[in-house]
């Protein structure tokens, strides 16, 4: 059934609002690490009612932050769900790691949201990583409100950082709200450029009381300035407000928030908050604006998927997020737990979700029963018997789901598209202290896998070990630290390897026939498959352009397949080859001899004849900022040449530089250490994945010899 925007618009209009999904948020809150994200989400919790005790994320008993090593680092690892209620609202909570190693948690929670908060630390401004889970956002489409955190600190500049979130992200703010500190900088409150009032919290009631008065003579001119602009701003979205604007009459809250909600879900500006997370100052305002200005399931396009075995224009299918239709979810999060088993993350797109109701992987093509479903908080289960269109659910039962696969009905099967995620570009050798545990061993691994997108497990053919591979040291760390202390399975991990890949240097075009014939039936395929590298980043495209009749288009899949294996062991030096397109645009085949065999195997032998030569070996390079006093800095900046670095830029941030560079993954192990020792201790950095880029003639040649090739 092919279901038009009107129609799907219609039916969603009718339906839902007697099924209260308006009142309904589905947000993400995300920002750098340690920008605060975990401890204003407590907050959150703490004055929604849904915790009776504040936690603290320094303190180690942070509810969303529940694995012991979140614990013990300070740092959220996995993304944490959670529901609260606000003015009559069901709030669903994803709370996303900051860590750039963890971006598939980022990636696959932005995937099912319908909203975010962005948070952006007052002293630091807008990082690196910061910059990363925005662009994410955008590829989704998510609408944003801002929360500038940490203004307790004197050293925080409010404003500055509005600057620096409309420079560097390309954005319009609108800030509704002005950060009141007194002489020293102590952080008094917020003025409301809203109501036209000063917030200022109640520290016996840890927050959970404050007051509004009226606003301080010193700040009420430039209060009455940045009103005046952000109603200039939001008179574009509503005639009635731009009428009483234009007339010099008194605008009423109504009026501002209905232009606002509009031009947020538009997602043409971003409004703007602050606060102190920490010292429960503005956060309340924060669970305002979710229901006041972020979407409702109701407010966002129906999501789009295709017929099953299709993915033509003129197959997609629309399921607006109506209970009344049919079930469709996409398992964006899989998880091991020690009592229920497999435990799958659903966002429930349309449809009604019962225990014990058969529903379809199209993916896999099993069918799947849902014997249990559990709203989550963290680590901890609510059971629930039915779940609607909208809802973030836990269900136990399905056994062949992975994360990014969808689960739908069995009668109006929907495959929703799926979520894409990094390769690894970090390997380790793994093997169990003790001989006895290696089924051990394979089984955790391979059930974390299951979990983690980017996490990858494979045997090496030469050493016969086995090497898991990640996104980053600490990633891998805290794999082997997960091994031992959630499956007892001691383990010995080898040095750090980097994760290469090969590519072509040129276009090329191979005609390969395969002809074999052993007294019976013989086998018979021939293909002409033109080979051209893509721009950095494009991955492996395959594309069909051969007439009808030349090569029957059931053996299309199999050409495809026979490349993509081949792709999988480079010529160079046995990494994957990346950023090549490979069209087949002719061939030749027999009535008789012809079989998906043959074509897979003439394919195969084409790309090895294409690579044979023609190929180059790409390293992973990172892009990492480091904050250092000013005294240090040259001799920073002398490392990171020395380990063929490149430094980007310099900024003076408050009394510190930052310092902005790109470095080989192959040059980073132990950078911690150096960076401590170069700075005495007060230096930090972080570093993300940016991109790969050949590898010098001299680097190549000794990793060569290290692979034995």
């Amino acid at each position: 059934m092919i279901m038009t925007k009107e129609k799907s618009d219609e039916i969603a209009d009718k339906a839902l609002r007697d099924e209260g999904l308006e009142d309904m948020r589905n947000i993400g809150i995300m920002a750098h690490i340690d920008a605060g994200k975990t401890t204003a989400t407590e907050r959150m919790l703490y004055y929604t009612g849904r915790t009776y005790k504040m936690g603290e994320v320094h303190d180690g008993d942070a509810e969303m932050d529940w694995m012991d090593q979140e614990k013990e680092r300070g740092i959220t690892i996995t993304s944490a769900a959670t529901t609260c209620y606000w003015r009559d609202h069901q709030i669903n909570i994803i709370d996303t790691p900051g860590h750039v190693d963890f971006t598939a948690e980022v990636e696959r929670s932005l995937r099912v949201l319908d909203g975010a908060v962005a948070l952006f630390s007052g002293v630091e401004m807008v990082e690196s990583q910061s910059e990363k889970v925005w662009r994410q956002a955008d590829r989704y489409g998510i609408p944003r409100i801002a929360f500038v955190n940490k203004l307790d600190r004197t050293e925080s500049r409010y404003e500055k950082t509005i600057e620096m979130i409309e420079e560097r992200l390309g954005v319009t703010t609108l800030p509704l709200q002005l950060d009141y500190k007194d002489e020293s900088g102590e952080l008094l409150g917020m003025v409301d450029l809203v109501d036209m009032s000063l917030m200022t919290w109640d520290e016996e009631t840890k927050g959970a009381e404050y007051q509004r008065s009226e606003i301080p003579e010193d700040v009420r001119d430039k209060a009455e300035e940045w009103r005046e602009d952000l109603i200039e701003k939001l008179a574009h979205f509503d005639d009635e407000l731009l009428s009483r604007f234009l007339e010099e009459q008194d605008i009423p809250r109504n009026l501002i928030d209905r232009a606002l909600r509009r031009a947020t879900i538009d997602e043409t500006y971003v409004p703007v908050l602050g606060g102190s997370a920490l010292k429960n100052i503005g956060v309340q305002p924060i669970l305002n604006a979710v229901v006041d200005y972020l979407p409702s399931p109701i407010d966002v396009p129906a999501v789009e998927g295709y017929e099953v075995g299709s993915t033509d224009e003129e197959d997609k299918v629309r399921r607006p997020p109506s209970p009344d239709e049919p079930f469709s979810s996409l398992a964006f999060k899989v998880t091991t737990d020690q009592y229920t088993g497999t435990l799958i993350y659903l966002r429930i797109y349309s449809g009604t979700l019962e225990e014990g109701d058969n529903i379809y992987n199209p993916n896999s093509g099993n069918r799947e029963r849902v014997s249990r479903m559990f709203h989550m908080h963290a680590n901890r289960r609510e059971r629930i018997e039915k779940a609607k269109a909208g809802d973030i659910v836990a269900v136990v039962g399905p056994d062949h789901t992975s994360t990014g696969e969808t689960l739908c009905s069995v009668d109006d099967p929907i495959v929703l598209q799926r979520i894409d995620f990094p390769d690894p570009v970090i390997s380790v050798a793994i093997e169990p202290r003790r001989e006895a545990d290696e089924d051990k061993l394979n089984a955790a691994i391979n059930k974390l896998a299951k979990e983690d997108p980017t996490f990858k497990v494979e045997a090496d053919p030469d050493s016969n070990q086995t090497i898991i591979s990640g996104m980053g040291e600490l990633h891998l760390e805290i794999i082997t630290r997960r091994l031992r202390e959630e499956f007892d399975v001691e383990a010995q991990v080898g040095k750090p390897s980097v994760t290469y890949k090969e590519t072509i240097k040129s276009k090329s075009d191979i005609d390969e026939e395969f002809a074999k014939q052993t007294g019976g039936r013989g086998q018979y395929a021939r293909v002409k498959v033109t080979f051209e590298p893509l721009r950095r980043g494009e991955g492996v495209i395959f594309e069909s352009t051969v007439r009808e009749g030349r090569v029957p288009k059931e053996y299309i899949k199999s050409v495809e397949k026979g490349i993509r294996e081949a792709l999988g062991n480079g010529k160079l030096a046995g990494y994957s080859v990346t950023d090549i397109k490979a069209t087949l645009y002719d061939g030749d085949h027999h009535p008789v001899d012809s079989s998906d065999i043959a074509f897979k195997a003439a394919s195969s032998r084409a790309t090895a004849r294409a690579l044979k030569g023609n190929s180059r070996l790409l390293e992973p390079i990172m892009e990492g900022e480091v904050f250092a006093p000013p005294d240090y800095v040259g001799d920073v900046m002398e490392d990171i040449s020395k380990r063929r670095g490149k430094v980007s830029g310099i900024e003076n941030r408050e009394g510190v530089q930052l310092i902005e560079f790109e470095l080989p993954l192959a040059e980073s192990f132990g950078y911690a250490t150096r960076l401590r020792s170069i700075t005495r201790g007060r230096g930090t950095y972080s570093l993300s994945f940016s991109y790969f880029k050949p590898v010098p003639e001299k680097v190549k040649e000794e990793i060569l010899n290290k692979r034995g090739y």
